[in-house]
């Protein structure tokens, strides 16, 4: 069932998270939220069949494999979750009721359905706040290195959702701070040949999601880049995808502004920080 990312111990054990070595003295940080389909012994199978596990419901395909080639590419750290967002979504506030999922495009998780407090609980300090805590770390370490850190989230998504084709090759999502947003979609419009999404497929403005408790709340420029998922299903298209958004990043202009804490606000309302 799950992918082969991440390797546990013979007893399915395993850190909820993984991290990139990289220089925090860059000033920039890479976050993948849904690297993993990967559900932890303790949970079964939620009551889902395995080509369940294969499809965006579980995480975002492609999304880790770019994340590990553009670290690798630009030598800046990154943190990855190791767990399927079917289990706990970590891109959502504790407060959403989306972040234990009953019901995902069509597949009802039935493992899910009798999650109580107790439970919901648990899977926030066995799974979520780790997560959340390694990359409070990473921050942390930029700052001590003397630079304020951008943030960069990766994601995919699918070719076609509810029987729409998506036209778009790659979105840039962002809230209210265009800092670091607004140079990535210029560059990528740059290039003809690409259909680039501004906040679409989805809108980057989501109260207390990655973003927002660790960028928008704290004023560090930030933004999150969703791939369509058949272009980095296989090597050549990470390979591609990778050197495309490395060269972007370590060639933007006024990068000096994107290591200044400023705080923009959110367009989900008053900003508080987490």
């Amino acid at each position: 069932m799950p992918n082969d990312l991440f390797a546990s111990d013979a007893n399915d054990r395993i850190a909820p998270f993984v991290r990139i070595e990289g220089d925090p003295a860059l000033g920039l940080i890479l976050v993948c939220d849904h690297a993993s389909n990967r559900v932890p012994a303790d949970y079964g199978d939620l009551g889902l069949s395995t080509t369940e596990f294969e499809r965006h419901i579980a995480y975002d395909p492609g999304a880790a494999a770019v994340t590990r080639a553009l670290a690798a590419r630009l030598g800046i750290p990154a943190v990855m979750s190791t767990f399927s967002r079917l289990v706990i979504d970590p891109n959502r506030g504790e407060g959403d009721p989306t972040l234990i999922m009953q019901l995902s495009d069509g597949a009802v998780i039935a493992g899910n359905a009798g999650v109580d407090d107790a439970e919901r609980n648990r899977r926030i300090v066995e799974l979520y706040n780790p997560y959340h805590a390694a990359i409070t770390s990473l921050i942390e370490e930029s700052f001590d290195a003397s630079v304020v850190p951008a943030i960069v989230s990766i994601h995919s998504f699918t070719p076609v959702w509810r029987g729409n084709i998506r036209p778009w090759h790659v979105g840039v999502l962002w809230d209210s701070d265009p800092r670091l947003a607004g140079p990535l979609v210029s560059a990528l419009a740059a290039d003809e040949a690409l259909v680039v999404g501004d906040n679409e497929p989805y809108s980057g403005t989501l109260k207390n999601d990655t973003l927002y408790r660790h960028a928008t709340s704290r004023g560090l420029a930030v933004a999150l880049i969703e791939l369509r998922q058949d272009l980095i299903a296989d090597h050549a298209g990470v390979e591609a995808w990778s050197a495309r958004l490395a060269d972007i990043l370590a060639n933007m202009e006024d990068k000096d502004e994107i290591h200044k804490i400023r705080h923009y606000g959110s367009r989900s309302g008053p900003v508080i920080p987490i």
